[in-house]
């Protein structure tokens, strides 16, 4: 391929232009310091340190890097093996020394930066603005600095920005701010007037929850329960409203409680994943505190196995084996590390189990059950969207495939696991699922419970009031 668009000649310009200008010399470090992604690397590095959002942004930034220039560098270069401008066409000024060997098209630079600021900007979208006039100006610093096309760094960023939007396409990109509920009511309670919390001293990060309460919300009642003990006695007088604070387990046994006697629900994230606080947008107690002062609510799916609550996901097979594993490693790992360790070493060392699910016969290594649609689909749900859609989301590994394991988790890695052969779904209000291998242990919301050989799973008609954020 050869293009004959050149950089402006600057042959005429008059000897005193040799001096380089403020922004030639800005441009050629800009361009130096993108060599081998260090300026995004160190962009990365800030945004990792910043806070939970932002590191997936930085994650997700530099993957697309990684991915647009693996394209442009190994693929699109030396196919096309296009010559690089002749230097001797560009200003002394401009020049950065002699110039790369590589082919011309496209530009791996401008293909970085633009696979870098679009992947950033879907998990941050305030970083926009920020990111996408950067990787502008280092774009146009390669033709700048006369090492580039003009056409080359158009080229290479439609590359960046494609990979970018085929990575969202593979591994959606978590939404902002909270799941959707259906319109629901709750009373206002000023400084917690009305509020009965109900506390798990032993779940998770919980110290110093009680006091962190009682100053935001003087006025509220907190008790303490004890696992494993009647938590119907803690409440002698019904409350306008309930409050929890503990993990997901805790937070499903007062919601069960809550919604039979038709109170509105608040939770505190006390718990280690604290999934259902997080899906109301309830981040911290600060956020809990002002729904209640202002009466912010709706309503969700309450869903139960065995007449037993749940309000995120439960499983019967082996998941309750990974989920073991899982809270096993997270100390030392963190928590997605340990998910990923915790299911691969599952699936190396157990064997498959035979289920009914619904009445249809499946060999399944792993089944999830969400109460609501849990994305993305695949080995790894992680958060729902919706979380009054009335309907279980039934997902599993089959094992009637060949490699049916390295399969799933191939495909899960590159975002197609729905359209395997090795995977299977099913949504529905009702799910009984019987084992044909024996006594198997239930999870529901990070609890264990004894082995059985079937389950019934429901969406309960009446959903639960709760209180949740704003935005």
């Amino acid at each position: 391929m050869r293009v004959t668009d050149q950089p402006p000649d600057p042959s005429c310009a008059p000897a005193t232009a040799v001096v380089a200008r403020p922004l030639d010399h800005a441009l050629r470090v800009l361009t130096k310091t993108a060599d081998h992604g260090r300026l995004w690397m160190g962009v990365a590095a800030v945004g990792a340190l910043t806070g939970r959002r932002t590191r997936r942004g930085a994650i997700r930034g530099l993957a697309s890097l990684a991915a647009a220039s693996l394209v442009s560098n190994a693929v699109l270069k030396p196919l096309f093996g296009r010559r690089r401008p002749d230097l001797e066409r560009t200003h002394l000024a401009r020049r950065i020394g002699t110039a790369p060997w590589t082919s011309s098209f496209p530009s791996g630079h401008a293909a970085s930066a633009a696979a870098f600021a679009t992947g950033a900007t879907l998990e941050v979208p305030w970083a926009g603005p920020l990111l996408v006039p950067l990787a502008a100006a280092v774009a146009y610093s390669r033709v700048h600095v006369g090492v580039h096309y003009r056409s080359d760094v158009w080229a290479g960023a439609a590359v960046g920005i494609s990979v970018a939007l085929i990575g969202r396409a593979m591994w959606p990109v978590k939404p902002w701010g909270p799941a959707l509920t259906a319109a629901g009511t709750a009373p206002a309670l000023p400084q917690g007037d009305g509020l009965t919390v109900v506390l798990n001293a032993k779940s998770g990060s919980s110290d110093g929850v009680a006091d962190a309460i009682a100053r935001m919300l003087p006025k509220a009642h907190i008790v303490e329960w004890e696992p494993g003990t009647d938590i119907e006695a803690l409440v002698q007088e019904l409350p306008r409203a309930l409050g929890v604070a503990g993990g997901d387990g805790t937070v499903a046994a007062v919601a069960q409680l809550a919604h039979r006697h038709h109170l509105p629900l608040a939770v505190f994230p006390a718990g280690t994943f604290n999934h259902f606080a997080k899906a109301l947008g309830l981040d911290t107690d600060a956020h809990t505190v002002a729904a209640v002062e202002h009466g912010i609510a709706g309503m969700v799916d309450l869903a139960t196995i065995d007449g037993v609550a749940f309000l995120n996901t439960s499983s019967i097979g082996q998941y309750p084996e990974m989920v073991v594993r899982r809270d096993k490693y997270s100390k030392r790992m963190g928590k997605w590390p340990a998910t990923a360790y915790a299911l691969l070493r599952t699936l190396r060392h157990e064997k498959p189990v035979d289920l009914l699910i619904n009445g249809e016969k499946h060999p399944v290594w792993i089944v999830f059950i969400g109460n609501g649609r849990y994305a993305p689909r695949g080995l790894a749900p992680a958060w729902r969207d919706q979380l009054a859609g009335g309907v279980l989301d039934v997902q599993y590994l089959r094992a009637d495939k060949k490699l049916s394991r390295t399969r799933a988790i191939l495909y899960s890695i590159i975002g197609v696991a729905r359209l395997s052969k090795v995977y299977g779904e099913l949504e529905a209000a009702h799910v009984t699922i019987e084992s044909l291998s024996g006594p198997k242990p239930v999870a529901h919301d990070g609890e264990i419970t004894e082995p059985k050989e079937s389950v019934e799973l429901t969406i309960d008609d009446r959903r639960l009031i709760v209180y949740r954020s704003r935005a």
